[in-house]
This record gives C-alpha cells, sequence and structure tokens, in this order.
C-alpha cells in the first residue's frame, strides 16, 4: 500500500510461538507493520495441519494466525540453533515465546540470561499463569483457561448447564493483551532505552477480562452478589419474530419508552419496574420476557424498520456464511483475496483498523522456512548453516 506507514515499521519481532495465543500476538503486530519472524522447529507449527487445507503444511487455521510473518527453521535443540537465534535476537526489538518455564534455561531462553546478552529487548513471555504463583508451569489450553476463569460457570448461569464459549476465546483475548502490552513496552523503551520483560499469563488475564463485569457487588465486600443480571438473563436474544431471529437491544430511558410505544405498550413506559436503568437491571427477567414475546408480534424486516425509525440499537442475526456476503464489509473492503501459484484464490478477513482511512496491507503466511536464506544472509549465516561464518 504505497505512501501507508504502518506504527510498527522498522520493530523486529522474533516469534518463537505455537498454536494460537502467542502466533495470534505476533500477527497482530505483523499486521501494525512488525518485521515478525516465526522460528518454527523441523516439523513446523502444529496448526499448519490444523483445519481444511489444500497444501499440505498450510492449513486454515495456520493461515489464520501466521499472515505478514517470516519464517526460519531453527532446532532450538542444538548448540547451532541457539546460537543462530541468538544471532537473530541481537537484532530484534522483541522476543515472544510461549514456552513452559522449566523449559527455558536449557534452551537459553530464560528472561534473564536474554536480558543479559540483549538488555534493550522487549521480552514477552505469554503462559498460562504467572511464574511466582502455586499454578506456574502448568499446562494450559483454551478450555481449560475457560473452565477456571468463570466462563464456564457464566454459562451455567444463563442456561443452567457448564459449556465453554464456542470459540478459542481466551487464546485471542491474551494475544491481543499480549500484543497491547508489547507496544506500549517498545512505547517505553523510547523514552529511557531499556527494554522490559514482560509476562502474559492467560489466567490472570481472562479473570480480569471476565470479571469487568461479572465482579459486580464483590467490589464492596466479599460476599456480594457476583455477575451481571442482564448479559446472564436467561431471556436474553437473539430474539424469535414471526420469521426468524433478530438481535434488539433497547438500552437508554428513551429507547424503552419508545420501544413501549411502538409495540402499543404505553402502559409499561409508566411501570416503576422499568422506568429507569436501575429499576430495569433489578428486573430485567421480567423485561426480557416481555420483550420476547413482544418479538413474536412482527415479521423481522418490520422490527428492524421500526428500531432505524426510531434509534433504537438492533440488527440481523447472521450466520457466519452470511458475514462473508456481508454488504456493508464488501463496501469497506474488509476481505481480502490473495492469489497463490500452488493454493489458487485464498480468502481472509483483513485488519481490522484503519490507519488515516487505510486498512494495512496483507502478505500470505509464509510456508515452512520460505524465508531461511534470506534471513541467514540477514545474519551473516551461511546457506544452509546454523552457525555463523
Amino acid at each position: 500500500m504505497v505512501g501507508l506507514m504502518t506504527p510498527l515499521t522498522g520493530i523486529r519481532v522474533v516469534e518463537v510461538g505455537t498454536v494460537l495465543m502467542a502466533p495470534y500476538a505476533g500477527q497482530w503486530l505483523a499486521d501494525l507493520g512488525a518485521d515478525v519472524i516465526k522460528v518454527e522447529p523441523e516439523g513446523g507449527d502444529q496448526t499448519r495441519f490444523t483445519g481444511p487445507s489444500i497444501e499440505p503444511g498450510m492449513a486454515s487455521m495456520f493461515l489464520a494466525l501466521n499472515r505478514n510473518k517470516r519464517s526460519i527453521v531453527i532446532d532450538l535443540k542444538s548448540a547451532q540453533g541457539r546460537d543462530a537465534l541468538d544471532r537473530l535476537l541481537a537484532t530484534a526489538d522483541v522476543l515472544i515465546h510461549n514456552i513452559r518455564p522449566q523449559k527455558l534455561a536449557n534452551l537459553g531462553l530464560d528472561a534473564e540470561t536474554v536480558r543479559a546478552r540483549h538488555p534493550r529487548i522487549v521480552y514477552a513471555g505469554l503462559g498460562g499463569f504467572t511464574a511466582t504463583g502455586r499454578y506456574a508451569g502448568r499446562p494450559a489450553y483454551d478450555d481449560i483457561i475457560q473452565g477456571m476463569t468463570g466462563v464456564a460457570d457464566l454459562v451455567h448461569r444463563q442456561t443452567g448447564e457448564f459449556r465453554y464459549a464456542p470459540m478459542a476465546l481466551a487464546d485471542k483475548t491474551c494475544g491481543i493483551v499480549a500484543a497491547l502490552a508489547i507496544s506500549a513496552a517498545l512505547m517505553r523503551r523510547e523514552k529511557t532505552g531499556e527494554g522490559v520483560v514482560i509476562e502474559v499469563p492467560m489466567f490472570e488475564t481472562m479473570v480480569a477480562f471476565n470479571m469487568v463485569e461479572n465482579f459486580a457487588g464483590s467490589h464492596f465486600n466479599e460476599l456480594g452478589v457476583m455477575g451481571y443480571s442482564r448479559t446472564l438473563a436467561a431471556n436474553r436474544g437473539p430474539y424469535r419474530t414471526q420469521d426468524g431471529y433478530i438481535s434488539f437491544m433497547p438500552y437508554t430511558d428513551q429507547q424503552w419508552r419508545s420501544f413501549f410505544t411502538a409495540a402499543g405498550r404505553e402502559d409499561l413506559a409508566a411501570d416503576p419496574r422499568f422506568t429507569d436503568i436501575r429499576a430495569r437491571t433489578e428486573n430485567i427477567d421480567a423485561l426480557y420476557e416481555i420483550l420476547t414475546a413482544q418479538m413474536l408480534s412482527r415479521p423481522s424486516a418490520e422490527w428492524l424498520a421500526l428500531a432505524e425509525q426510531r434509534e433504537i440499537p438492533a440488527g440481523p442475526v447472521m450466520s457466519l456464511e452470511d458475514i462473508i456476503q456481508d454488504d456493508h464489509l464488501a463496501e469497506v473492503g474488509f476481505f481480502v483475496h490473495a492469489e497463490d501459484g500452488a493454493m489458487g484464490s485464498v480468502r481472509f478477513p483483513g485488519v481490522p483498523v484503519t490507519f488515516d482511512g487505510v486498512r494495512p496491507p496483507m502478505r500470505l503466511p509464509p510456508r515452512l522456512d520460505e524465508q531461511c536464506e534470506e534471513i541467514r544472509a540477514e545474519l551473516g549465516l551461511g546457506p544452509g548453516t546454523e552457525s555463523p561464518d
């Protein structure tokens, strides 16, 4: 994209990360302009084989997490490989890894060793739990963290059944937080000249994330009621209409009064249970039960038109397939198509943020070890070797 300098242009990131959280953090930094070098073992990141694929080693999960990066294979278990990685870190601004603490020292990747050799580097360790607690070093995957941080409990409170959210919620959330923390650390380094060690634990990060609205009464005493009653209400939509489902959410006093009038229920506008946000929150189950019943009285299009006319937040309930065909996303050029000699036309969700009205560009994710020789040349390493010339 000619003329666009993304915010992290000129920053080099070394990503020693697998599966989802660390690669997602690295992808965000790459989308923002950083040169992200993905260090992979000989067999590659296992997500290269997760999901549908046309070409072996380029499965859908890998494509979704590794655009705008370069790939090099380095055997970190060998002395030559560790030396090559150290040469790479000497050129880097950031190291991201998601290696468990008990394995770091043997690889020479513990924070003390790396910072001693590269004091300006931003060192970001992404793991399951803070290293000083009793859970330190435990393996942690998204399902485990969802179970331990209240996600499954929140679903149970609403539905009566313990279930995970149907997505890699913890991995993606923590990856975004990691990218945010790294960006902030880079800004601090510009002011101080010194690097910093960042720890992004999934457990603590998701507890903080889930407790934003659900800490509730516990802000005031340990026995306070927890959980946000509005989002936990059993009748919270999407709402069935005469011919389908819609999302419909009056929120302000004016929006609720406008809805009651449109529904022919002016009596509810004066009902003391619903006159202000405090009363509505205390009676949210009864309010959503009324809303559920009213939605059945008209078709979706009529409700959506009414909502637009009265400035009530509403929208259709779209399937994953519907989203790809959405007119708004087409108008803003959100989905990106790339042509590849082996895979043909490949489609991606684009970078969601813009800078000066421009969406950052996208390069296809790298094939395993694809940039081996160019990276070795940048480090002064001989072709196909791991030790310095």
